[in-house]
């Protein structure tokens, strides 16, 4: 069997300057901070993040007074980031601060709608109908890629034709997987992580406890490390 365990540090060695990414996590909860680390550590440049929202800023007063920057948070401290593809920016300032200074620009892409983009590239499907933004200017507008919108009547009924969302790599933080990459994610945890782990070309999991082959009931997996690229350990417990 293949080994796919990696330190931080080797996992984001293939990610360059320029790529697209997605991070899992909803306001950086399920977000995997070792691997943010590692990319902040790493120094890369103008990424293009798919991303429920822009993580926390170092010292905001919730949910962790006094608390250091969490997941996308830590690449937007470090201006990393170019494009960001996500459904909520209003809670870190640091976005808009860099949006305002021109460093960064960012595409809002309705919640429903940004998982079903990512589920649809992570499955192979050609795109999404959703009757979301109908008569608003996400019907005329171009997509977060640039891509045309396209209006499709069925049954008397129209919809938005959305395109799949496929990434370069793909960073996800599951609560428990086996060496094979077979992983489930706890709670809320779960949020963006499980469509994620098969949208892009490279998938890299930081889970918080790593166990043998068949040392638990497989039954509790829901990703299948037939997904999963490379394995990280060293992801510390979350706060919450």
């Amino acid at each position: 069997m293949i080994n796919k365990i990696k330190t931080a540090q080797e996992a984001v060695a293939g990610v360059k300057d320029g790529m697209t990414i997605m991070v899992g996590g909803f306001l950086a909860t399920g977000s995997p901070e070792i691997l943010m680390d590692a990319l902040v550590e790493k120094g890369v440049k103008h990424l293009t993040v798919i991303a429920n929202d822009g993580g926390l800023a170092e010292g905001q007063p919730n949910p962790f007074p006094g608390a250091t920057s969490r997941g996308v948070g830590k690449l937007l401290d470090h201006h990393m980031v170019d494009h960001i593809i996500a459904s909520h920016l209003g809670v870190n300032p640091r976005l808009n601060e860099q949006f305002a200074e021109g460093t960064l620009t960012y595409t809002l892409v309705p919640q429903g709608t940004l998982a079903e983009k990512i589920r649809a590239a992570a499955y192979g499907l050609g795109g999404v109908l959703t009757p979301t933004g109908l008569g608003t200017p996400m019907e005329t507008n171009l997509d977060e890629l640039g891509r045309e919108k396209k209006v499709v009547e069925i049954q008397g009924k129209k919809y938005l034709f959305e395109l799949p969302l496929f990434a370069d790599f793909a960073f996800c933080r599951p609560t428990v997987a086996d060496k094979f990459g077979n992983f489930y994610c706890a709670k809320a945890t779960k949020n963006f992580n499980y469509v994620m782990a098969s949208a892009a070309d490279h998938t890299i999991i930081a889970p918080e406890k790593l166990v043998e082959i068949g040392a638990v009931d497989p039954d509790i997996f829901a990703v299948s490390g037939t997904l999963v690229d490379t394995i990280v350990e060293g992801e510390k417990p979350w706060q919450i």
